[in-house]
């Protein structure tokens, strides 16, 4: 799995490291991808504007996952987008899957 992490700052970047190889450590062998941006949408002027946009292309299949959280507090949105990245794509690849046991059969 290759994980790129682009932030404003370390301690962001160290958290949605940790938070995403947890949250996807199950599904390693099947992620070929993830990419996590951690954006301040308003800059400086506050209020409820920190993004987590979070793609993950899946291996074997052309799915590409998409989740998208947006929080004043920058670790809210990375834990949200994480739990939600981790329950996407357990869905996918079950989908997925099962699928193929239709094709086969």
């Amino acid at each position: 799995m290759r994980i790129t992490i682009r932030a404003s700052s370390r301690w962001v970047t160290r958290l949605a490291r940790r938070r995403f190889e947890f949250a996807l450590s199950r599904f390693g062998h099947r992620v070929r991808s993830l990419v996590v941006r951690v954006t301040d949408v308003n800059g400086p002027r506050g209020g409820i504007d920190k993004r987590c946009r979070v793609t993950v292309q899946l291996q074997g299949t052309n799915r590409t996952v998409v989740i998208d959280d947006v929080d004043a507090n920058a670790a809210v949105a990375v834990d949200r987008a994480a739990d939600r990245t981790a329950r996407t794509v357990a869905r996918a690849i079950e989908a997925a899957s099962g699928w193929r046991a239709l094709q086969r059969a």
